[in-house]
């Protein structure tokens, strides 16, 4: 079996390196000839659709990235499969947020622009100067071709947020928590620290919600984060945001990360 690796971690009997930002003619005659494919983490679009064109398997599987992209695709993703999220309204653009008044939420609740991560582009309004400060923002952002946001049930979450990295078949999942004053992001960035410990109770439920949605939606490398209202006594894990790219600090680091990315290369070439 010839597995064609485009990854310059992930080694293969036939390997080659991805020059400038598209496929050349060369690249694409050995996908043809190749019985799998690996391509990086960070793949664009183009280079993916064509991989699948001319190769039927092909690691990871990002056809829900690329059919759902940014946070506002990921909403709809999770309404499409029926899954536990905050209540959700998703704006194209500022001049048009009046089809979902922000009346509809009681302040606070949060502003989330579709692009940007670690919790950048992401605002607990509290008012109407807020929001007009975000609406502002967000202008801004569409000049830029990154257009699109969500306005966003706010749910108190006592300063936690659990990370599950999907690794193939496998979930290893993480708390992020904030200790400062109201613990609203919950970002390593932002200083937010880890915790693989805590409520393992709710850890397993996250896991147990997050399997049925893998294997419908054909995702097999992501970061997948939930949040769990604090108010409530038997929380139910409420789908958040998918991260394509991800941190490894919460997996022991990237010499862990790699192992575990290897292993699971390993299965997925045994099971073509």
């Amino acid at each position: 079996m010839k597995i064609l690796s485009f990854h310059l971690l992930l080694e293969t009997e036939w390997n080659r390196v991805l020059h400038g930002q598209e496929l050349s003619s060369e690249d694409i005659a050995a996908i043809q000839n190749a019985d799998g494919v690996i391509l990086p983490q960070g793949c664009k679009e183009s280079i993916y659709r064509t991989t699948c064109r001319y190769c039927s398997n092909v690691f990871p599987n990002y056809d829900a990235r690329f059919s759902h992209p940014g946070k506002t695709g990921q909403a709809l993703l999770f309404v499409e499969q029926g899954v536990a999220t905050p209540r959700t309204c998703i704006i194209e653009n500022a001049d048009h947020q009046l089809h979902c008044p922000s009346s509809s939420f009681t302040f606070p609740f949060v502003f989330k622009s579709a692009w940007g991560g670690e919790g950048e582009k992401v605002f607990l309004v509290h008012s109407e100067i807020d929001l007009k400060r975000c609406l502002e923002l967000a202008r801004g952002w569409e000049k830029e071709n990154l257009g699109g946001f969500l306005f966003q049930e706010y749910i108190p979450t006592g300063g936690r947020s659990l990370r599950v990295v999907v690794i193939g078949s496998s979930m290893h999942p993480y708390w992020r928590v904030q200790a400062g004053e109201d613990g609203f992001y919950t970002n390593l960035a932002k200083g937010a620290t880890i915790d693989t410990a805590s409520h393992p109770d709710l850890m397993a439920k996250a896991c147990r919600r997050l399997q049925p949605f893998c294997h419908d939606t054909g995702i097999n490398l992501a970061g997948f984060d939930f949040i769990f209202n604090e108010k409530d006594r038997d929380p139910e894990p409420l789908f958040l945001e998918i991260n394509y790219g991800f941190r490894t600090h919460g997996l022991g680091g990237p010499d862990s990360y790699l192992m575990l990315l290897e292993k699971t290369v390993r299965e997925w070439r045994e099971n073509l």
